[in-house]
């Protein structure tokens, strides 16, 4: 694969320190499994996004609701999955998701 001409967000972040990380994330995660046909990319960011907030990973929803903006994602669609996966996941982990999302979207 041909390295783009802006560093990737994985390649930016891990660099040298973990490159087979960072190879794995471009080639195979984004280069491959996001580039499926068999899901859009908007469900699939709505799916992350849900994970990420079911399993406490507070600190890639940043990245993740910007991307999910960019595919095709509302801010009141993104709020509305937080709230409703609130009873599935735990209050904690969907108020601390939503606080994120409320400083993701101010920036």
């Amino acid at each position: 694969m041909s390295e783009p001409a802006q560093p990737s967000t994985a390649r930016q972040n891990l660099g040298s320190f973990a490159p087979k990380l960072v190879s794995l994330t471009d080639d195979v995660l984004f280069g491959d499994v996001w580039e499926r046909a068999e899901l859009a990319p908007r469900d699939r960011s709505l799916i992350t996004i849900a994970a990420l907030v079911a399993g406490g990973n507070s600190e890639q929803l940043p990245y993740h609701l910007n991307l999910g903006r960019q595919n095709g994602l509302t801010e009141t669609e993104i709020v509305e999955a937080i709230t409703h996966l609130a009873f599935y996941t735990g209050w904690p982990r969907a108020v601390s998701a939503m606080g994120v999302a409320k400083q993701t979207f101010k920036a």
